[in-house]
């Protein structure tokens, strides 16, 4: 049979700090995504998610873009970008209005919406999304569908993930400035879970980790909905420069060393084997490693040793956010909650049982679904979020800034108010 037809081409970008990726990806008749080509670069003018040279940046994406065009042998006028750090955050709001005493009908839930949508105070923030959560009748909470009800007051709460609004503006206008237009800025937690998070997880709870090379982003997941989240200020990035620093070394070794002979488990035989500093094309007379021999080799104990000291700082800033979320303590739904780890920083070696043991918690790497056409090489958990972008183009938003009457946004927000409320429940009882 002939393969169904490609109706349109999306396009996704990701301004990371380690790498700067971009995909195009065609929609087939039956909704069916197939990518057909993806390119990356090192990053340049990013740094934790803030960018600090506007030229660079933008030099990057369409570099990015570019590679990705000519695999693809076609070209994109518009992208969906991830948006991290920066200051996301999530927020509810409630709204109410009155409707007399009467059953709630359609176009009772239809006026509250478009209030909502009205009314939205982001506090100088970026509204990144913005869905209807929990509905409330006359104070009465954690109703997931009023029509047919009678009340005096009909009212709903608003969950939004924000960012600050001058270092989201500057992204985009990165993206812009290499000729692109933005059809939307998406949270890389929204994104990076559509990738590697089941439907199952997603439903039932997960923790989601997304290790960048200079931000950590912990968000939690509920009924289907990305329901709380943190941004932490280090990464995969900090493990190298702690390398660069112990050793002596440039950094460009100091990542070889990381990436290739690196490990968050020590082994008893690491004190046996020797690593060599200098990697295929580099300087011999290049820096000597502190503690090397005298052919510049280091022990891998004392590789590892620096990685696990500084994961063991990482890692505890990441049990802290968790504990924050309300995702900790000695309940029964606490401790069977899973953590997935995902991002660049999650390919370490051992990582996994590291982070298991000292969260206390089940934990697997969360990897790109096997998408139709996925090169083998950005099958890896540093581009589930670029992956995610391209699904997330799929979804059907019910996102209350482009409601237009008779959107029908009542029936499909069930997911994100069971969300809203078990994740309440969870934080008021354990």
């Amino acid at each position: 049979m002939a393969e169904p037809r490609i109706t349109r081409i999306v396009g996704a970008v990701s301004l990371g700090s380690f790498r700067i990726s971009a995909m195009i990806a065609g929609v087939q008749e039956d909704g069916t995504p197939v990518i057909l080509g993806s390119g990356h670069r090192a990053s340049q003018g990013i740094k934790r998610g803030f960018v600090t040279d506007m030229a660079a940046a933008t030099y990057a994406v369409r570099d990015a873009v570019e590679r990705a065009e000519k695999l693809a042998g076609t070209s994109v006028q518009a992208v969906t970008m991830a948006a991290s750090g920066a200051g996301l955050t999530t927020r509810v709001d409630p709204i109410e209005i009155e409707i007399g005493g009467r059953r709630v009908e359609e176009d009772d839930l239809e006026q509250l919406l478009l209030a909502a949508r009205d009314t939205l105070e982001p506090d100088g923030r970026m509204v990144l999304h913005a869905t209807p959560a929990c509905y409330f009748l006359d104070g009465a909470d954690g109703i997931a569908n009023p029509l047919g009800l009678h009340a005096d007051r009909l009212g709903v709460d608003i969950h939004m993930v924000l960012a600050e609004g001058a270092p989201m503006r500057n992204l985009r206008e990165a993206v812009q400035s290499a000729h692109l237009d933005v059809a939307a800025l998406v949270a890389s937690p929204l994104a990076a879970g559509l990738a590697c998070l089941s439907p199952e997880e997603r439903d039932m709870g997960v923790a989601l980790v997304e290790l960048g090379a200079q931000v950590t982003t912990v968000s939690v997941h509920a009924s289907g909905a990305l329901v709380d989240m943190v941004c932490i200020p280090a990464g995969s990035g900090d493990i190298t420069d702690a390398i660069a620093s112990g050793l002596g070394i440039r950094r460009h070794q100091a990542e070889r060393l990381k990436c290739f002979h690196g490990s968050a488990i020590a082994s008893p035989a690491d004190h046996r084997e020797m690593i060599p500093v200098n990697g295929p094309g580099d300087e011999q007379i290049g820096p000597i490693a502190r503690g090397a021999d005298d052919r510049n080799r280091i022990s891998r104990a004392d590789l590892v040793s620096t990685i696990v000291a500084e994961l063991d700082r990482q890692g505890g800033d990441i049990a802290r956010a968790l504990e924050a979320m309300g995702y900790a303590g000695t309940g029964a739904r606490h401790q069977r909650g899973q953590v997935v780890l995902t991002g660049g920083g999650a390919e370490l070696t051992g990582l996994a049982d590291y982070m298991q043991s000292a969260l206390g918690r089940p934990v697997r790497i969360g990897k790109p679904p096997a998408l139709k056409g996925l090169p083998e090489a950005h099958a890896a958990p540093g581009f589930s979020t670029l992956a995610g972008l391209i699904l997330q183009v799929l979804e059907d938003s019910a996102d209350i800034r482009f409601l237009s009457p008779r959107h029908g946004a009542a029936q499909r927000q069930s997911g994100i108010a069971g969300a809203i409320r078990v994740w309440r429940a969870m934080k008021e009882y354990f």
